[in-house]
């Protein structure tokens, strides 16, 4: 039969209206052999309108946008947590600075006041009285403190800081008409028993000068204490004054205290906790890479 010469709406669009996805019919030239010799015909095609293309493509410069300000949230927001431990880490080292210069104060008098006492830790006090050595408690393992030797060690690949034991033993203070606790200081393994340091057992009446430190939190992988055992491995200061009978009140005696044969005295070490420089590497770090691809991406259109 003939076909159509003249262009028609597309009969898939038959009763779909406008906007349905189609336009007119569309001619393409074939050449047909017929019984009079090839003939040239326009061959009616059906082209579609392509409005889901368009569609399509509207919405991927919204989803473009919406990714390309979304991941500029990654450099902004290590950028921020950088800065923040910039900040921290300045607090925490002016805080080592007055923690290091309250230690070297002058003593004042001990309080019993326990709100008072949370005010003082690391501040020197003194006290007047005679230790129990029958009641000596061991905090260990300990190494020696000593920051000259420390220092030295810090900068060589390992150290051989020998090990021992932090003594702790009931001091009654005449002066208070009460018994606190005293760490003595350090002594090596092979002087842990008390029978090995007797020279160092002083029984007469002192003056002591020591800084005050609280209770501590047992920290992840450090054992239990061992009451049982008197085996000491961090600072319970309410079960200590329960073995002993004496007050929660902790002192670590200073280096003066140290007596030919007995404990090493001056065993504080000042120390908080600080990586804050790891962090804020960390963070840094992080914001300059995700920020050089961000611009390679989306700036200089460069495919990653």
């Amino acid at each position: 039969g003939a076909l159509p010469s003249s262009p028609s709406r597309c009969p898939s669009a038959a009763g779909a209206g406008e906007g349905a996805g189609f336009t007119a019919w569309d001619g393409a030239v074939l050449s047909v052999r017929g019984t009079g010799g090839r003939k040239a015909v326009t061959v009616p095609r059906c082209r579609s309108s392509g409005a889901g293309s368009s569609t399509t493509a509207a919405d991927a410069p919204g989803e473009d946008t919406l990714l390309k300000w979304g991941l500029l949230l990654v450099p902004l927001t290590t950028f921020c947590l950088g800065t923040w431990q910039v900040q921290r880490r300045k607090w925490k080292l002016d805080l080592i600075a007055q923690l290091a210069s309250r230690i070297t104060s002058e003593p004042i008098p001990l309080t019993l006041d326990p709100m008072e006492l949370k005010e003082l830790e690391y501040r020197p006090v003194k006290v007047r009285g005679h230790f129990d050595h029958s009641k000596e408690l061991y905090i260990l393992p300990r190494s020696l403190v000593e920051p000259e030797r420390e220092a030295r060690a810090a900068t060589r690949l390992m150290s051989h800081l020998e090990n021992g034991a932090n003594v702790i033993t009931p001091f009654y203070c005449t002066d208070l008409g009460v018994t606190i606790l005293v760490n003595r200081g350090f002594v090596p393994k092979k002087k842990l028993k008390p029978e090995t340091r007797l020279k160092g057992q002083i029984e007469d009446e002192i003056d002591l000068i020591g800084v005050v430190r609280l209770s501590e939190t047992r920290k992840p992988f450090v054992p239990e204490n061992n009451i049982e055992k008197n085996r000491w491995h961090y600072r319970d200061l309410q079960a200590m004054a329960e073995v002993t009978g004496a007050e929660p009140i902790f002192l670590d005696a200073d280096f003066r205290s140290t007596v030919p044969g007995g404990p090493i005295g001056g065993q504080t070490r000042v120390s908080l906790r600080n990586e804050h420089m790891q962090y804020i590497i960390t963070w840094y770090g992080l914001c300059a890479a995700t920020a050089f691809l961000w611009y390679r991406k989306f700036v200089q259109k460069i495919p990653l």
